[in-house]
This record gives structure tokens, sequence and C-alpha cells, in this order.
């Protein structure tokens, strides 16, 4: 009876262990384990790996059925009585209806100092050709003032279908040094000026200015309207 009690004594506590773990095992695995989305990767110490969480969707607004209107680029508008010109008998020539188009513009640039206009509304090579004397006049300080003037007087055909044009600026077209309080180029007959023009693509447009200026470009009896 002794050595029974005693064996007894023994094996319960050992019974009661194996029952503790298998609970333990079994609730681990029901109750107890990694949340769902998280794995245990194996190794010697223990990294939790979580799941990549799945963003939510941004409703998206419907659409109107309605097509979107294309972006159009507006070239900048030449201000109205900044500067006249006069065709004169010359009138029915494109080539001048080209410069009566297109030399507002250049005179903006002109009185703004502003190269830029020249670059984005002519031929580069015109660009380069009148850049120079517009930001040469904006380093020096000289101005010109609107309103003025320039008068066609004349016309001839140049080689690879250039139309020269002989014109006459008005003393309003001048550059007008503040410092001295003169104009740079002193005109009182206004000044000779030829233009080369040619067509393009979306009509005839200035090319060059002619340089020097041709000979035979008579500005004496020219009356300028400004």
């Amino acid at each position: 009876m002794r050595v029974r009690s005693t064996i007894t004594r023994v094996l319960l506590p050992i019974v009661a262990l194996t029952v503790v773990a298998a609970c333990g095992g079994s609730g681990d695995a029901n109750r107890g384990g990694l949340p769902e989305g998280v794995s245990e990767e194996p190794g010697g110490d223990r990294t939790i790996t979580l799941g990549t969480p799945t963003p939510t969707p941004t409703p998206t607004k419907p659409s109107s059925g309605k097509p979107s209107k294309p972006a159009t680029t507006v070239p900048p508008a030449a201000p109205s009585g900044q500067v006249t010109v006069v065709p004169g008998r010359f009138g029915a020539d494109p080539a001048v209806q080209g410069l009566i188009a297109k030399y507002p513009l250049y005179y903006q640039a002109l009185v703004k100092r502003d190269s830029n206009i020249v670059k984005t509304s002519f031929p580069a090579f015109f660009y380069a050709d009148t850049a120079i004397n517009i930001d040469a006049a904006k380093a020096s300080g000289w101005v010109m003032r609107p309103p003025g003037s320039i008068v066609v007087v004349g016309t001839s055909k140049q080689p690879y279908g250039v139309v020269r044009l002989n014109l006459c600026r008005s003393q309003r077209l001048q550059w007008w040094n503040p410092k001295t309080r003169k104009f740079v180029v002193v005109a009182p007959k206004g000044t000779p000026e030829a233009i080369d023009m040619v067509r393009s693509g979306v009509g005839w447009t200035m090319y060059k200015v002619v340089r020097p200026v041709p000979k035979g470009i008579n500005c004496a009896a020219v009356r300028y309207p400004a």
C-alpha cells in the first residue's frame, strides 16, 4: 500500500503536466494563434511579417459625356493705335498685306523692348536679326514711344520668292535717349528702311531687315500720319 501511494504521488504531477501541455497546443491553434494576415517565419529570432493592407478605392466622378475642349494657344494681340502702316498704291500686294498684319506686333516689341515677342511671332532668322538691336536699346535705356507710322514707297521681287518692301519710318519710330533728351537717330524727314517678306504656311511674314539700306529710297516728300 505504501509503495502504491508513493507511485501515485509521482505519476499524478506527470499526468497533469501532460494534460496542460495538450490543452495549450490546441488552444494556440484555435484561440491563441497569430492574427489573420500575420505569419511567423522560421529562424533564430522571432520575426513577424504583416500582410500588405489593400487600399480603399477612391470613388471617381462620373463622366458628363461631353468631350473636353482642346487647349488653344492664342498669340498676343497687337495694341491698337500704336503704329499706322500706310500701303499707298501697293495695298493689293499680298506681301504688303502681310506687312500690315505683322508690323504692329514688331512695333510692340520695339516699344516694350521685349525681343521675346519677336521670338514667338516671327521666323527665327528675323528674330536673330532684330533681337540684338532690341536688347541693346534696353541695355542703353533707350525707349520708343507710340504712336508711329510707316509708309510703303516701293516693292521689288528678289530671288527665291522673296519680295522686298521699301519703307519710310516716321520720326516716332526712332529710339529716344532719355539721358540726352534727343533721338538717337536724328531724322526730321523720317528714315528709309527695307524689309524682305516671305510667304509661309500662315501667309506673308517679315523675313529680315535689309542692311545696308538699299540706295534710292527717298523719304523727303513722304507725309506721315503719326
